[in-house]
């Protein structure tokens, strides 16, 4: 249908999101997080805190448990895989950074608490699997390939059994680093890195360095 000018009507969009207020929502709520706990935390507080009205943020996230996963997983995507030279060194470099950031409150407490709120609420488990889990495999995908374009690993044959190596590795590497931050409160020092990573690497069964 055209208008009396002979051009099409316009289109009626919506009102473009705004990164901003993206940004302030989930800073907001990370801090809303530390200070009050999962059970203290309200979208209500949050809106306040961020500077918007309840409505843009029920705009974004249908309730608190979808908004505090994605404050959550804005910290481990920020989680990067600098080219070290070497598939140990980046291996140690991204947990590094790994231990780093479980160092922070606001990721700590955060991570705490959706973790334990997911145990009876598989809906919040699967949001935590696709927004945080699935997406960080991305960085063991890449150092894979790197490490095979150096020669340091054979290409795989089989994507499927490529997959589940890349599931293996992440399970182990950041089940080591939060067992270690979070669980045993022991920090993830270079030399633990350095330790994790020569096991990872060479398995048990070779020697480890002489003291």
């Amino acid at each position: 249908m055209q208008s009396s000018t002979g051009r099409p009507p316009a289109t009626r969009t919506g009102r473009p999101r705004s990164a901003a207020a993206d940004t302030a929502i989930l800073a907001a709520t990370r801090e809303a997080l530390v200070e009050l706990g999962w059970s203290g935390l309200t979208l209500g507080d949050v809106a306040s805190r961020a500077g918007v009205a309840k409505t843009t943020l029920y705009r974004r996230w249908a309730g608190k448990n979808e908004l505090v996963v994605d404050a959550v997983a804005e910290l481990f995507d920020a989680l990067e895989l600098p080219d070290r030279g070497s598939l140990a060194a980046d291996i140690e470099d991204v947990v590094l950074q790994l231990a780093v950031l479980l160092s922070r409150p606001e990721a700590r407490c955060g991570l705490m608490a959706v973790v334990a709120e997911s145990t009876l609420d598989e809906a919040l488990r699967e949001r935590i699997r696709t927004s945080i889990v699935q997406r960080q495999k991305r960085l063991v995908h890449t150092g894979r390939v790197r490490a095979q374009r150096r020669g340091e690993l054979p290409p795989d044959p089989d994507p499927a059994e490529a997959a589940r190596t890349v599931d293996l590795t992440f399970d182990m590497v950041a089940g080591a680093v939060l067992h270690r931050t979070l669980v045993s409160g022991r920090p993830a020092d270079e030399e633990w890195v350095h330790d994790l990573t020569r096991v990872l690497l060479t398995g048990l069964t070779t020697p480890g360095p002489t003291p």
